[in-house]
């Protein structure tokens, strides 16, 4: 059964936390030197400055499968010969960024969410409101730990390819051509070709299932309690 309200939760959740995430990114670059006119375009809070199609589709077709909010926005692609640190150390400062900015808002909204628990017990709005956090903070952990896969054009893919001596590094890069297929094939067309074959609970076709899992129990150590209960039925308020 489809829960429409959780799914745009989640779709709106992932829109807010794009927003974070590439915001972060950029702010890095400009604070390792990097003032050029695309990195400072890119620290505006601005959607339609950081919202990438195929990335945002991705979440919107798992918001409803599996109510799990993954996918990407708009890479921000800083100047590595304006870094202060040097080029690689620049560009892979800026690339974890992003993941780190987006781990440390899920779990400081858990935390909030700590604080909250004791005065939302029978309140039908605070219950509510509670759901929206429990999505929130999730979607934002869920962003940090997908974002960590080294495909391109995830933020994994730039953290390895500037670990990599330069041989290996133009190797690697050969691989970007083909990363959106790679994760639009490995968490959507697999598991969905999965459902009809019986290998539904193969792990390769629950990559968005397990991250979905990290997520919650990374958010609801911050918070001091489970969060499923709020995540998927916001304690039945909805049901």
């Amino acid at each position: 059964m489809i829960d429409v309200i959780l799914s745009l939760m989640i779709i709106l959740s992932f829109l807010g936390a794009i927003i974070l995430h590439e915001w972060a990114h950029a702010q890095m670059a400009s604070w390792l030197g990097d003032h050029s006119s695309g990195t400072l375009e890119r620290k505006s809070l601005r959607l339609g400055l950081h919202i990438d199609p195929v990335g945002t589709l991705m979440c919107v077709i798992l918001a409803f499968q599996s109510f799990s909010g993954l996918g990407w926005g708009r890479p921000v692609k800083p100047d590595p010969w304006k870094m202060k640190v040097g080029a690689n150390t620049g560009v892979l400062l800026v690339a974890c960024a992003g993941p780190i900015f987006s781990l440390i808002v899920g779990l400081a909204i858990a935390a909030l969410m700590r604080l909250l628990i004791p005065i939302t017990d029978g309140n039908i709005a605070l219950n509510f409101v509670m759901k929206l956090l429990s999505v929130f903070a999730t979607v934002n952990v869920s962003l940090a730990i997908f974002n960590i896969i080294p495909l391109y054009p995830l933020d994994g893919y730039q953290i390895v390819y500037t670990l990599l001596p330069s041989k290996q590094a133009v190797q690697f890069s050969r691989s970007a051509a083909y990363g959106p297929f790679i994760i639009l094939i490995v968490f959507f067309f697999l598991p969905f070709l999965a459902q009809f074959s019986g290998l539904g609970d193969f792990p390769l076709f629950r990559l968005a299932f397990y991250i979905q899992l990290a997520a919650m129990i990374l958010t609801s150590l911050a918070a001091g309690m489970p969060l499923d209960g709020y995540y998927y039925y916001g304690h039945l308020i909805f049901h």
